[in-house]
């Protein structure tokens, strides 16, 4: 197992380029199942679920090829109902198989997910949803085990303690494009990437409206054929992008950004004094400003995301001044504060807040990542410390960033990879 070792304290200086959205990317493979017809993907990230993806669907009867940042994927052996648990459990979006097999087979055997241990990320509003439309569901051996004769349009309302569920949306939306009759989805996660599969499904023929928005509303057809669909970039990616080169003082160009996609980081970081400037699809972000600390409270989208809190706190530990960091998506999604505090950040945790006393430098030391955005914070934070930082477990990074590795060292930052 390699570990990440980062010599901090150089500028990043450069351009770089934002990979197609992680999470935007999954979803949309799962929907191939909808349809015997060839689909082509475009703009697909290298990145360990990627392949993982592509592993289930090959199990489920799909022939799939990636090449160059393009999957191509068609009907292959005799289509399978079972995601099976060595392969679900690597990471959670793959329990999004659920909606389109459903929907396509009626019926569907799928292991209960896995992936970062970020807190209790129950599957209660994907199996209600899914109810809703006329599924008998049980639970057996890990199993979630769900048939139908027939799926029908129903009224969904899929709010829950923590506000909306982007996976929960993307599974009952893909259920419900074959539905008979109207879906209506109430309290819909609004996020781009809900946004970018609800759009590849009208391509396959689905009528959808409302996507982007709490409120969808699906009139179910009666098949799906294929379709060609280029993925939007991963705004997370981006995110983290400009916070290596805010915590590093640097000077980058950022391409392939969409821009309104990343409104409330900008926000913040436009009240803490950023230097943010757009150029023509890309951001221009130059680090020399003395900042200072803000408040961040996570939301649903078009919330501060919670994907960005962790990578935000390793700013906010170098930044003069107190923040106070709120995580009302994930309260315990706080593992990679100890991790600061080991390069000597003055972070104190209380219950969902995390209270963050800025200080002129980190120090280099050896930590380990916990989860894939936990993972991004202590290489930003390697990034800005003295001295040496190797960070244990880089597999969370591999999950969600593609080749973040070379784009570093493509822009001057010293990193390399060594065994453990």
């Amino acid at each position: 197992m390699d570990k990440l070792v980062i010599e901090g304290g150089v500028k990043l200086k450069g351009e770089v380029t934002v990979s197609g959205a992680k999470n935007a990317v999954l979803p949309i493979l799962a929907a191939t199942l909808l349809t015997d017809e060839p689909c082509v993907i475009k703009g697909v990230p290298n990145l360990r679920d990627t392949n993982s993806m592509l592993k289930i669907l090959r199990a489920l009867g799909k022939c799939a090829e990636f090449d160059k940042g393009k999957v191509s994927i068609c009907a292959g052996k005799a289509a399978s109902y079972i995601a099976e648990y060595k392969l679900v459990s690597t990471m959670r979006a793959s329990f999004c198989v659920l909606g389109p097999l459903l929907g396509k087979l009626k019926k569907a055997k799928v292991s209960l997910p896995g992936g970062c241990v970020i807190g209790v990320r129950p599957v209660d509003l994907h199996l209600k949803g899914i109810k809703a439309l006329g599924a008998d569901i049980s639970i057996d051996s890990g199993y979630v085990i769900a048939k139908t004769t027939k799926l029908k349009g129903a009224y969904v309302y899929l709010g829950g303690v923590y506000g909306s569920s982007v996976l929960a949306t993307d599974n009952v939306m893909m259920a419900a494009v074959l539905a008979k009759g109207k879906t209506i989805i109430e309290s819909a996660a609004c996020e781009p990437e809900v946004s970018d599969l609800a759009e590849f499904l009208i391509k396959m023929g689905a009528k959808i409206k409302g996507h982007g928005t709490p409120v969808i509303e699906i009139e179910g057809v009666k098949h799906l054929h294929g379709a060609t669909h280029s993925i939007i970039p991963d705004r997370i990616e981006a995110g983290t992008l400009i916070l290596a080169s805010l915590v590093t003082g640097g000077d980058l160009l950022i391409k392939n950004v969409q821009y309104q996609h990343l409104g409330s980081l900008i926000d913040k970081l436009n009240e803490a004094g950023a230097n943010l400037q757009r150029v023509d699809g890309a951001l221009h972000v130059k680090g020399n400003r003395r900042l200072k600390s803000v408040n961040i409270t996570t939301l649903p989208y078009p919330g501060f995301p919670t994907d960005m809190q962790a990578q935000m706190m390793s700013l906010m530990s170098i930044t003069p001044g107190i923040s106070v960091i709120t995580e009302k998506i994930y309260p315990d999604r706080f593992m990679h504060v100890s991790e600061l505090n080991r390069m000597g950040a003055h972070i104190q945790r209380e219950g969902p807040h995390a209270i963050v006393e800025g200080i002129k430098s980190l120090s280099g030391a050896p930590v380990m990542a916990s989860d894939l955005r936990a993972s991004a914070c202590l290489v930003l934070a390697g990034l800005a410390a003295r001295g040496k930082t190797s960070i244990s477990r880089i597999y969370h990074l591999e999950r969600g960033y593609e080749n973040i590795e070379q784009k570093l060292v493509n822009l001057g930052a010293k990193v390399w990879r060594e065994k453990e």
